[in-house]
């Protein structure tokens, strides 16, 4: 067996995330006309979706660690063209993205497994130090030797920008965060290069070289680069706000890259200042950002190398410690403030905004997120079973914060029609399933005299909530969840981002939460569509009279699928349920446009989302070989009616399968008319066609044979 491919107490069967839909694609296609059933929105004329997701391209080790999280960047695009005679033809793409980590893996078929170690073994609380450091070190000598005479290409970052993508300043940029984002040409996809805030690779040399930007100098320059893998582009500004995370002080830095027609000697933007206050390395995935203000999560999620020499993985959560939310004015971070509260994870934003006083002064920002009770899913989609809290931690928890406040349905207020529940709350299922043989063991407590205490369950919470931050009182005013309903991959109308969207629109399930039992997966199987602004509202004056508890209280209680047979007008919850057999992914809003003289409702338009049937897998859940065209499963494009959340208004039929992945953007037709020039874009032959077969290459493939 080759070195380093030993594994300690890992299944041999094939990963959750790497069978059925989540497993990954071998094929790439050009444009790629497509046939499609329904009607085709004028709105999409021009236009072109494209969803961004993990998809290894060495990955014959099918018993390593793997997670939904990792893989190269692979990105699958509908192109709706404009032909002659003024029809729109639906095209399908996918290209991986070319970063250097893709284009050394080609180079070097003798790897069985992916260069960078998969956030599975960071995060795996039974893995063994000298694992972990073997990974890392593996990882570290690849890359050295991509550095040798003849090697095609160097890894000069480690990004596989695989996370996200969007549009700023007439660049399509792929995201992930560990390093710089990446502009892709649209609407083939191809890969161009790295941009560093001022320029990317590929364009031609046209800009200003004094131009600040965050590429990195010396030995760990590389870590200024890494970056958010969601910036924020304000829809007025066209400002792009981001912020870069690394392991070492100050932690946390901050940039905002105005758009070139707006830059002056006088407004270059900030690149990489200091965010004061971050109290350590941290897995810092998102943040919010209003018309005048940006908040910066700092939550007890650690991301460090160092909690190796503390005995603890890698990625390491403690529910012991506070959420803090550092608010401060958009371009001034040294004037942040942070508030406190009960330790969450959250992974994405779904909005923020400002509210004025009477003299136009900001006195609340507020924030609308996707608040997980735990870091369970960081687990489980690794097929990991998350570690328990140990006694002490149920002790430090429950004195220092209101985490464990009881759940009471008939102390909360359901929307006004709902039916009254017996606190189903309480009848959740964990987001890991465990086996009765590993059954939670209650925990002995001091204070009950050899009685057991047992373990509040709140693992398998995911759900839209609000905070609201008071900047004259510096307190949390308002901290609660809209609805009971599970709530990821959140986005709002476009031309309301950080603003007062009223609906906010995202993924949903039908069964208890987004749970994934060991050797299961997580599905998306409902979409869902919130009116954030009557909830809210609701929620406030809730807060007012009593009757909805701080951190643990809920507006809305009912469930997915209460929510589908309620009969309420104007329901503030609206779900749109996949037929049986069928997944969706995260869907994107995409607004109708205005007759003159018109004005359209906020909620007018259409919701684009991937959907697979699960049909059509094998018996044993895989599915068909990708090289058997005749029985090839496919995805389509659904557009589905965002202002019914019923109706499918058109269905596009692909040529092949996109692998459930991560998140999707509309790009108008502006948009890809709009951008830059390219002079170069990568190129894979390059990669494929090294026939250097010199010293240094056969030193390199003697070592990699030995860490494959």
């Amino acid at each position: 067996m080759p070195l380093f491919a030993q594994k300690t107490g890992l299944p041999q069967h094939k990963h959750a995330y790497l069978s059925g839909n989540f497993a990954p694609i071998s094929q790439t296609m050009p444009l790629t006309k497509c046939t499609y059933e329904g009607v085709l929105p004028s709105e999409l004329a021009g236009g072109e979706y494209v969803r961004n997701g993990g998809n290894p391209v060495s990955n014959e080790d099918l018993g390593r660690d793997a997670h939904w999280f990792d893989g190269d960047g692979m990105l699958s695009g509908v192109s709706f063209t404009k032909q002659p005679d003024g029809s729109v033809q639906p095209e399908f793409v996918n290209q991986y993205i070319l970063t250097d980590i893709f284009l050394s893996t080609v180079a070097s078929p003798r790897l069985r497994s992916p260069i960078l170690p998969s956030i599975a073994t960071l995060v795996n609380p039974l893995a063994s130090l000298i694992t972990i450091v073997l990974r890392i070190l593996r990882t570290i000598v690849l890359v050295i030797l991509s550095f040798l005479p003849g090697s095609t290409r160097a890894i000069k970052k480690i990004s596989v920008a695989n996370t996200s993508i969007l549009y700023h300043d007439g660049r399509a940029l792929a995201t992930c965060e560990s390093g710089p984002p990446m502009r892709i040409a649209l609407p083939g996809l191809e890969t161009v290069g790295w941009y560093d805030g001022n320029r990317a690779e590929g364009e031609p040399d046209a800009h200003d070289k004094h131009d600040p930007s965050f590429s990195g100098n010396g030995l760990l320059g590389f870590m200024r680069e890494w970056t958010t893998a969601h910036p924020k582009v304000d829809p007025t500004t066209k400002e792009m706000m981001l912020f870069h995370s690394t392991f070492f002080p100050p932690y946390v830095q901050y940039s905002i890259i105005p758009p070139t027609s707006a830059r002056s000697e006088t407004n270059k933007g900030i690149v990489q200042r200091p965010v004061p206050g971050i109290t350590g390395a941290k897995m810092m995935h998102d943040f919010g950002v209003s018309l005048q203000h940006t908040i910066i999560m700092d939550l007890p999620l650690s991301l460090d190398p160092l909690n190796l020499a503390r005995n603890k993985p890698v990625i390491d959560y403690d529910a012991t410690k506070p959420a803090r939310f550092g608010v401060f004015p958009r371009h001034h971070p040294d004037q942040v403030k942070y508030f406190e509260t009960t330790a969450c994870c959250i992974f994405h934003t779904a909005n923020a905004w400002d509210d004025f006083d009477a003299s136009g002064q900001v006195e609340t920002v507020h924030l609308l997120t996707c608040r997980l009770t735990s870091a369970c899913l960081v687990f489980s989609a690794g097929n990991i079973a998350a570690p328990r809290p140990t006694k002490e931690t149920v002790k430090a928890v429950k004195k220092n914060m209101p985490f464990f406040s009881k759940y009471n349905a008939s102390e909360q207020c359901l929307y006004d029609g709902a039916p009254t529940l017996e606190s189903p709350l309480l009848a959740r299922e964990p987001l890991i399933q465990i086996t009765s043989d590993d059954e939670a063991i209650p925990v002995p407590s001091d204070e009950t005299d050899g009685q057991v205490e047992e373990i509040p369950d709140e693992d398998d919470q995911c759900r839209l909530y609000h905070y609201a931050f008071s900047l004259k009182s510096s307190r949390i005013t308002a901290q609660y969840s809209l609805s009971a309903i599970s709530f990821e991959f959140p986005s709002v109308h476009p031309e309301f981002d950080m603003q007062e969207a009223r609906y906010v629109y995202g993924c949903s399930t039908t069964v208890s939460s987004f749970n994934a039992a060991l050797g299961r997966s997580v599905k998306i199987d409902a979409l869902a569509k919130i009116d954030a602004k009557a909830l809210i509202e609701k929620g406030d004056r809730l807060m007012q009279l009593g009757k909805l508890e701080p951190v643990t209280g809920c507006v809305d209680t009912r469930t997915v699928q209460e929510v589908i047979d309620s009969a309420l007008d104007n329901d503030p919850i609206q779900v749109f349920r996949m037929p049986a057999g069928w997944f969706a992914q995260e869907p994107r809003f995409v607004p109708r446009k205005a007759a003159p003289g018109q004005t359209l409702a906020e909620d007018d338009g259409y919701l684009l989302t991937y959907a697979f049937d699960e049909s059509q897998l094998c018996a044993d859940g895989e599915v068909p070989c990708d090289a058997d065209t005749a029985n090839r499963a496919k995805s389509e494009l659904w557009i589905i009616d965002a202002k019914d959340m019923r109706s499918v208004v058109g269905r596009v039929a692909l040529p092949q399968r996109v692998p459930y992945g991560l998140h999707g953007v509309w790009f108008p037709e502006e948009d890809i008319l709009g951008q830059k020039a390219v002079d170069t874009v990568r190129s894979i032959s390059e990669a494929k066609s090294n026939k250097n077969e010199g010293i240094w290459m056969n030193i390199r493939a003697s070592i990699e044979g030995m860490l494959s």
